[in-house]
């Protein structure tokens, strides 16, 4: 084996030498004269052509939306204007911070956003462990349900929500109490929670919030994969259920919580079904209030009308969305660990 190994390298150094002593000339013309080296070259441009091309459809509308961004009043009717503003302004971006409260929406729906995703992470968790490691009558089942929920349109379930919020009240014990007398009568048709964060924070609770069914079904994914012996393990040491869950699942399972809240996150950060439905009076600003509104100082019946409005749009759903890549600059890593250890790819 040493001695074809030993072979081998000599004869490597003798080629080497060999092609060294040949002349410049004959050696360029065998390392550029091939067809090898013509197929290689023209499989790199065809690749080049085409990456180019791709990235040409996909990053343009978003140059185009940032460059309008800038463009003043009467770049929107110069017809030499396209991508670059003849007279750069910030002026959109001023109207939508100052006039539209873009600071307020901003803190609220953060606010909102936090809440929700820590308490649908916590909440996936728990349902999702019962899913991956208890064995019992009708799991199965009551998994296939939860799948359900990402199937079902929530359109279809728009109106029922919007009553059931409007007028709170579980089982009907709070008419009962009133009735009694020992709630004020005001309580007879329930609490009215729309326009507060309650819905959302009773939804996430409960896992039945938007794309719940999805992070159950990534959690349980993991889940499957975490080793029985480990647990077996800490009964045998006398820990319990919940504090086995405590000391040992949740610390391995700290980059899967962590996709899953920056997913619920960024799904209830960009949210416009569940916030326009429970939030109809705009008494608690959020980001939809901004999509939905041109700054005063904006509003012209010039002919260019329509595209600023449509700038301005734009420009909002840009100013929505960057702090979601800013987050995701810094959490790029962990989401990426997430998405691998749930099994859902290969």
């Amino acid at each position: 084996m040493d001695n074809s190994i030993k072979v081998t390298k000599e004869t490597k150094n003798k080629i080497r030498v060999e092609f060294e002593r040949t002349p410049l000339k004959e050696r360029l013309k065998a390392k550029f004269g091939t067809s090898y080296f013509y197929l290689n070259v023209l499989w790199y441009a065809f690749r080049l052509v085409l990456l180019i091309g791709i990235s040409y459809v996909v990053l343009y509308p978003f140059i185009s939306k940032i460059a309008s961004s800038f463009m003043s009043q009467s770049d929107f009717v110069d017809s030499t204007v396209r991508l670059i503003p003849k007279n750069f302004t910030l002026d959109i971006y001023k109207a939508i911070f100052v006039e539209l409260n873009y600071m307020e929406a901003f803190v609220n729906t953060f606010l909102l956003s936090i809440i929700s995703a820590l308490i649908q992470t916590f909440a996936c968790l728990l349902i999702a462990y019962g899913f991956a490691k208890f064995k019992f009558k009708g799991n199965g089942i009551l998994f296939i349900l939860v799948m359900l929920t990402m199937i079902v349109p929530h359109q279809t379930l728009k109106l029922s929500m919007l009553l059931h919020f409007k007028n709170f009240d579980i089982f009907g014990i709070m008419g009962g109490l009133s009735k009694l007398g020992i709630l004020p009568a005001s309580f007879a048709d329930g609490i009215k929670l729309t326009n507060t964060f309650w819905p959302l924070v009773i939804l996430s609770a409960g896992g039945i919030a938007f794309k719940n069914g999805l992070y159950i079904f990534m959690l349980r994914q993991f889940f499957r994969g975490v080793p029985d012996e480990l647990e077996e393990s800490a009964y045998v040491d006398g820990s319990g259920v919940y504090r086995t869950f405590l000391q040992i699942i949740i610390p391995l399972s700290i980059p899967m919580m962590i996709t899953v809240f920056l997913f619920a996150f960024s799904w209830q950060w960009t949210d416009n079904f569940y916030t326009v439905l429970f939030f109809p009076g705009r008494e608690v600003r959020l980001w939809p209030h901004l999509t939905f509104q041109i700054p005063p100082s904006l509003k012209t019946d010039y002919a260019g009308a329509s595209l600023l409005n449509t700038a301005i749009y734009n420009t909002c759903g840009m100013m929505i969305i960057a702090p979601l890549i800013v987050m995701y600059l810094f959490c790029q890593k962990f989401l990426v660990q997430g998405i691998e250890r749930s099994g859902i790819v290969g």
